[in-house]
């Protein structure tokens, strides 16, 4: 079976749409949303329809569960917690009840195990952000161990693509540029990146493609008309300052004026209405 694997769309309904274009492309059979189908953007209704008419299997994330009041906003960025709030105020109970209604994990078509963040602990799994070798050992001990006997593992929250292989008790990052095999007697973790949020230099929205029966992978971007979503965004008053800068150059102007002593003061100054950088 051909899936197609996307994550953390964030209400940006123009990077949605230009994935699911690219997705049909490639003629795959399923589509799984690893969570995050809402917060920091505009458009959650609409990305919520256009998910459930394209029939996909999706994946409650920290942002989806906060927004239906079952965890709260701490340890969220300040934009985060607004857009958590802007979303609530605006979302209809049909949009709402379907959040509500997301599982944590699901084994897909036997072929996958989905989760947002990580695959472990059995609490708390959304919020956890598999960034470094000793957190993705965990989930891949736990995918090793898993009931269903998959050997992928497709995960989300990070916003940053990637394939890790856990083989003779080591974690190994897999490049992905060109496509990746899969060994048999290894065990995956996947992320397909962000569709709506990237935090890289590469602007454009990131999926990945897992062909179970032939055990590749293939990671996709599709560009799509961001100035059009930072456009309401900034409408709305959600959008960070310098939001049309990149994620890691914004992160470096944040780590310089930290070191001037001054992040603080410009956050102060800036008008409350305005979320800061």
């Amino acid at each position: 079976m051909k899936i197609a694997l996307i994550s953390d769309i964030h209400a940006n309904l123009e990077a949605l749409q230009a994935t699911l274009d690219a997705i049909r492309a490639e003629g795959v059979e399923r589509i799984v949303c690893l969570g995050d189908i809402v917060g920091y953007n505009t458009d959650a209704a609409a990305c919520i329809t256009l998910l459930r008419q394209a029939g996909a299997v999706c994946i409650a994330g920290n942002h989806d569960r906060a927004v239906t009041g079952v965890i709260g906003t701490e340890g969220f960025s300040g934009p985060a917690a607004r857009a958590v709030e802007w979303t609530r105020r605006r979302l209809d109970e049909e949009s709402r009840a379907f959040l509500s209604g997301l599982p944590l994990t699901a084994v897909v078509d036997g072929a996958l195990v989905a989760v947002h963040g990580a695959l472990h602990p059995e609490v708390g799994k959304e919020l956890v952000r598999l960034d470094d070798d000793a957190k993705r050992a965990l989930s891949l001990q736990a995918l090793a161990e898993h009931p269903s006997g998959v050997r992928v593992c497709a995960f989300g929250h990070t916003h940053r693509a990637g394939l890790w292989e856990w083989r003779d008790g080591s974690v190994r990052s897999i490049p992905l540029d060109g496509g990746a095999m899969l060994r048999p007697d290894a065990v995956y973790l996947l992320n397909p990146g962000t569709v709506g949020e990237p935090r890289g230099t590469d602007q454009r929205a990131c999926f990945a493609c897992f062909d179970s029966a032939a055990g590749r992978v293939t990671l996709h971007r599709a560009a799509y008309a961001r100035g059009a979503a930072l456009a309401k965004t900034r409408r709305a008053g959600l959008a960070p300052r310098f939001a049309s800068v990149p994620a890691p150059l914004r992160m470096k102007l944040i780590e310089i004026l930290r070191i001037l002593g001054m992040y603080e003061w410009i956050k102060r100054a800036l008008p409350s209405r305005v979320p800061s950088i």
